[in-house]
């Protein structure tokens, strides 16, 4: 009685578990048996969807795979990038090995006292080198590199070039303070002799120093001997020093893109259009059809020839296609620097390099490159030294006839020399001709104008790079000294028309032409006799 009324209490349980047990193999069977729709799946009941849990342990698996071949990419690119490097160490090697470093010394700076030692001995090593104790066999009597003597006031020199003269005080800092010290440390060597202890010796003094001699080799230093009064008349003092130049040391490796460096060559002119239509011919050949980065602006004074100038730059245009000009007209006296100042000023674009230039100039696509290389806003300004031709009239003279102009426009003594004492020709970026104030505009005409800003720029902070250029030349051109001048005025336009005539060699044969037309005339007369 007691089982049979146990089982039926526990009759309804079981049927009812029986029921949940179907209902769950239903919902199995319709997870798997289901078939997917090619786009959707069937949604379940929210209670049935999978956990949070599980779907950020799903996120966590997908990252960890893809770092896990992120991974394995870097090393990949890291054992490559090892690869490249070692290979590069080995060709490096290889060169050292076949080039052995010409300075002899390595600077290990990770020991300053072995570097120290090791750049001490390679100091004194550029004393043997030169010829300080013994002499060197030269090829040829060109190869000498000659001494240039000095005092206390005056240095003697041989390349004097233009500007300077045989005998000079120091002008340049730089020459003077190494002169001076040169001779207050001979001083303090004669008061401090080596070996002597405490021996009584005269006191010298800068004024005891009678003369010296000096002279540099490029790739080793300087050598000075240095003379000073004795004890007696006839007794001296000499001391040899020796200022050697250290190891070469790479300071700066960079790239330099000027692609896109526009040059705006300003010409001021009035009248003249036959050189203008001349300087037109080398614009387009070199600025237009070779360097394309290039833009004119004439600056005009007068009206005189104007619609010459302007015809002549118009049919430029349209032949060759070009656009960019800029055509400025001011009805007032030529001044150089007021036209260069104009046209500077008058740019709207982007900052740009300015060429300040002459219709008397010739220039080459290379120094127009030259202009930009050697140009950086706010850094340098370029004044180059353009080398000046002779006329051609007087080097050709004894030829049938005169070469074509590109064929005169050679480097050498006989045709010309370096303008050194010429600072019209410039290159620099706007803003800085800006920054710094412009030219004087009170110059008027030719001449002043041009220095008064080669100084500005010099008093500034700016580098000032003064070098001979290959490619900018100053043509030959009839220079005139009016009878306005004064006798002591016109003697200088004579001399300096002379000197832009010819060599010394050639005026000579001109001083000497009779006597030589004679001696000729007696050599011709003695061979018909014979």
């Amino acid at each position: 009685m007691f089982l049979r009324r146990g089982f039926i209490l526990f009759l309804p349980r079981l049927v009812g578990l029986l029921v949940v047990a179907c209902c769950s193999v239903s919902i199995v069977y319709m997870l798997a048996c289901t078939p997917k729709g090619d786009n959707q799946q069937l949604a379940l009941p929210r209670v049935h969807r999978p956990t949070v849990k599980e779907g950020y342990e799903a996120i966590l698996q997908e990252r960890e795979e893809q770092h896990r071949n992120y991974i394995i990419s870097l090393k990949k690119q890291i054992a490559q990038l090892k690869a490249e490097l070692q290979s590069r160490s080995e060709q490096l090697k290889s060169v050292q090995d076949e080039y052995p470093d010409p300075l002899n010394i390595r600077l290990d700076h990770s020991n300053p006292e072995k570097a120290q030692a090791n750049l001490l001995a390679f100091l004194h090593s550029q004393i043997d080198k030169a010829e300080v104790h013994s002499g060197v066999k030269l090829s040829t009597e060109y190869a000498m590199v000659p001494f240039e003597s000095f005092t206390l006031q005056k240095v003697y020199q041989l390349e004097t070039g233009l500007t300077r003269h045989p005998e000079e005080k120091p002008v340049r800092k730089d020459k003077r303070d190494e002169l001076i010290e040169v001779i207050e440390l001979a001083v303090g060597s004669l008061n401090n002799p080596e070996g002597d202890g405490n021996a009584k010796h005269r006191v010298y003094t800068a004024s005891d120093f009678v003369e010296g001699i000096y002279r540099t080799e490029k790739d080793k230093g300087t050598l000075y001997e240095l003379t000073f009064k004795g004890d007696t008349k006839h007794q001296f003092k000499k001391i040899v020093l020796f200022r050697p130049f250290g190891p070469v040391m790479k300071v700066k490796n960079e790239n330099v893109n000027m692609a896109d460096t526009l040059i705006n060559v300003i010409v001021p002119l009035a009248k003249r259009a036959n050189k203008f239509r001349q300087f037109m011919q080398n614009f387009r050949e070199m600025g237009i059809q070779q360097d394309r980065r290039i833009h004119l602006t004439v600056v005009y004074f007068g009206k005189e020839q104007m619609n010459e100038v302007k015809s002549i730059l118009e049919n430029t245009s349209k032949s060759a296609n070009f656009k960019n000009f800029t055509f400025i007209q001011l009805n007032e006296e030529f001044s150089r620097g007021k036209g260069l100042d104009v046209g500077a000023r008058f740019w709207k674009g982007n900052n740009v390099v300015l060429f300040f230039c002459d219709v008397d100039i010739y220039f080459t696509a290379e120094f127009l490159n030259s202009c930009r290389l050697n140009t950086q806003p706010g850094k340098k300004v370029f004044y180059p030294v353009l080398f000046s031709q002779y006329n051609p009239s007087i080097i050709y003279g004894h030829h049938d006839s005169i070469p074509s102009l590109e064929q005169q426009l050679i480097i050498k003594k006989d045709t010309g020399f370096w303008r050194d004492f010429g600072f019209g020709m410039t290159c620099q970026y706007r803003s800085d001709f800006i920054n710094i104030g412009g030219f004087d505009l009170d110059i008027k005409g030719w001449g002043g104008e041009d220095v008064h800003l080669y100084r500005k720029y010099l008093h500034s902070n700016l580098i000032v790079i003064r070098t001979p250029v290959r490619g900018l030349f100053h043509l030959w051109h009839e220079k005139k000294c009016l009878d306005e001048l004064t006798p002591e005025q016109y003697k200088m336009c004579m001399q300096s028309k002379a000197m832009n005539e010819a060599s010394h060699g050639q005026l000579g044969m001109l001083v000497f032409k009779q006597e030589i037309e004679m001696h000729l005339h007696r050599q011709k007369l003695s061979s018909k006799k014979t």
